[in-house]
């Protein structure tokens, strides 16, 4: 069974792999070791050009650790969508929280406000959220398109049911897009009991 594919690169040469591979979509990054951060302008071009016609969206986080910014940093990830708008990418994935756990609505709208008409998907701080249910009603008010989440578990598959009330609860508003240690060995048991429709990984190709 075949199905659509955002592969996670951190570097030229898994981009080339994800393209090879036949990915559907590629999200780019990098130092995935601390669970990614906004790759540099060198890398955005030199994986735009090496994707061809596969969408490259690339992951806007200032650095490693939690989703609360300070105002310098929201004011960096305004730039670094700025920048990758210019550079014709085809969207960005971003996310922040304030400190009590909630969606911050308030940065994630300059952001989106500064991405314009591109994709835009909400990235896995959706998972350190105090509450899976409201941050999704918070994310889908904002108008974003899709959520990336292992519904607030260490990987997809242990989050596998809970990605099915999330999908259920979406009802088709937004794309719910497990992620996470989701591989070639677990994919079909993931879509079978979520119903998901999307999914990313950096080893499922």
């Amino acid at each position: 069974m075949s199905y659509f594919i955002e592969a996670c690169c951190p570097d030229l040469e898994s981009v080339h792999h994800a393209v090879q591979a036949g990915a559907n979509r590629i999200e780019l990054c990098q130092e995935l070791e601390i669970d990614g951060v906004t790759p540099s302008v060198s890398l955005i071009r030199s994986a735009l050009t090496a994707a061809g016609s596969v969408p490259v969206n690339v992951l806007i986080r200032p650095r490693g650790g939690n989703f609360v910014y300070s105002a310098i940093e929201v004011q960096q990830m305004v730039q670094a969508v700025r920048m990758c708008k210019s550079e014709g990418v085809n969207g960005v994935v971003v996310g922040a929280l304030k400190s009590d756990g909630s969606v911050d609505t308030d940065t994630v709208s300059k952001l989106i406000c500064e991405a314009g008409s591109i994709d835009i998907t909400f990235h896995r701080a959706f998972d350190e959220s105090r509450d899976l249910k409201a941050a999704l009603e918070d994310i889908i008010g904002l108008g974003i398109r899709r959520v990336l989440t292992s519904g607030g578990c260490p990987t997809a598959y242990q989050g596998r049911f809970v990605l099915r009330e999330l999908v259920s609860q979406a009802a088709g508003r937004i794309i719910i897009m497990p992620g996470c240690g989701v591989r070639a060995s677990n994919i079909d048991e993931i879509a079978s009991v979520t119903g998901a429709k999307e999914f990313h990984g950096s080893k499922l190709l």
